[in-house]
């Protein structure tokens, strides 16, 4: 029976691989088009600041509520910050202890010109280094590895990273590779990053990897030096003039199609936002823009409790101004706030009927060894996602080619046990 389950193993894996490796046309990421700030056509809403960057976005961490939209759902190549989904779904498959070990799936990208921290066939570190190494120097022969290590194989994988991007709520992303290097297939939105990272704030470890600016690997079986990391994202570096105060780290990107990509994370004053820039000329520019973005959301909105969730509306706005809309989203019954058309927050139904006048929430943790609360948590209500109408074309094949898989491994399950009879009878 050991031998059946494992050909059912690989046959699942093999046919989830092809699942969620399915991409869309690389012909939908148009790189020539020009996105307006839709959230500017918000009634009431304050005008947002024009960014140099291709697509943008600015999300609020706990209640996902987002108050700057540029091409938020526009595709667009994800370059390095792929490694956020890659920490991501590493974190919550490994421990930090595993010690890994190098083979030819990992020196094979160590190459002159790719980034990499030049590991040797046969090297070995532990996972805790690994996730550092991939983070804050974006090597990329390690995030080739770490993916081999955590999913037996690269293929494995990256099945495991599209299923986790899906269940996050990520409707316009496709990965192929665990470290961003150029690939057609690979492709994502500022919103569906903005949600990783969200997504990821809530996870312990993928929070304290993202925020430590220096690192020091010490040496390995074999090499005797002692590797230093330092970030090279300006706005965590506090030795940098476009340093943000109160910046939680984050992963910063480039390809030549892809250009320079940043994903970042700030907390002021209780109020946790994601900002998301793609496609920008340099380092310089995505950084500028990410703090265009952190400034307009800090200084032209307000985080305020009501009923049993908290809005962000803007400054000097009353929650007399927001409605209530008993919804399905993400097929739970919830409440959604609204300022006028717009959602700027969720509620609970349940707990909103049990006490219908506004309750105070439970205060947000200060200190900064204490995790922030950053959203959604199993038991809470507060994520917030874009609504969406019906199920993608996409979506239905997945689906169909789903069905088939379990069809498949039925019957080879049933072939299986019966030729395990078969041979148990002529033994006897």
């Amino acid at each position: 029976m050991k031998k059946i389950r494992k050909i059912l193993y690989k046959a699942a894996a093999a046919l989830s691989a092809l699942v969620f490796a399915l991409p869309v046309s690389a012909a939908s990421v148009d790189l020539n088009a020009v996105y307006p700030i839709s959230t500017n056509d918000i009634q009431g809403w304050p005008a947002g600041p024009e960014i140099s960057s291709d697509t943008g976005i600015l999300m609020e961490a706990q209640t996902g509520t987002v108050v700057y939209d540029k091409g938020a759902d526009e595709l667009r190549y994800p370059a390095s910050i792929t490694k956020l989904m890659t920490l991501l779904v590493a974190v919550e498959n490994s421990s930090l202890d595993d010690m890994v070990t190098f083979t030819e799936t990992g020196v094979r990208d160590v190459t002159p010109d790719s980034g990499n921290i030049g590991m040797q066939l046969g090297e070995t570190m532990s996972m805790e280094d690994c996730l550092y190494a991939m983070i804050i120097y974006s090597a990329n022969e390690v995030s080739a590895q770490i993916a081999e290590y955590v999913g037996g194989t690269e293929e494995n994988f990256i099945a495991m990273m599209n299923e986790r991007a899906a269940e996050i709520g990520c409707t316009n992303t496709n990965f192929v590779n665990a470290s961003g290097l150029p690939d057609e297939n690979q492709y994502t939105t500022a919103r569906d990053m903005a949600l990783i990272f969200r997504e990821g704030l809530k996870n312990d470890i993928f929070r304290k990897i993202i925020g430590t600016p220096t690192y020091y690997i010490e040496p390995t079986n074999l090499n005797s030096e002692t590797r230093k990391l330092h970030t090279h994202i300006p706005l965590f570096a506090e030795e940098s003039a476009l340093y943000y105060e109160g910046c939680l780290g984050g992963k910063s990107g480039m390809t030549n199609d892809a250009g320079y990509t940043l994903v970042t994370g700030v907390r002021q004053n209780g109020v946790t936002y994601i900002a998301v820039v793609m496609r920008g000329a340099d380092m310089n520019q995505v950084s500028m823009d990410s703090r265009l973005l952190y400034d307009y959301g800090f200084q032209n909105f307000q985080k305020t409790e009501y009923r049993t969730g908290n809005v962000i509306i803007p400054s000097g706005t009353g929650t007399e101004s927001v409605t209530v809309r008993e919804e399905e989203i993400d097929g739970r019954n919830r409440e959604g706030y609204y300022l006028g058309d717009y959602r700027v927050g969720i509620g609970n139904v349940e707990q909103a009927a049990a006490s219908p006048t506004p309750t105070p929430q439970a205060e947000e943790a200060e200190d900064a060894n204490q995790a922030p609360l950053l959203g959604q948590t199993e038991n809470s209500d507060t994520t917030q996602e874009p609504a969406r109408d019906g199920i993608t074309d996409l979506a239905k094949f997945l689906f169909i080619i789903m069905g088939v898989m379990v069809v498949i491994l039925v019957i080879l399950l049933i072939a299986l046990v019966k030729k395990n009879k078969k041979a148990k009878k002529k033994r006897k």
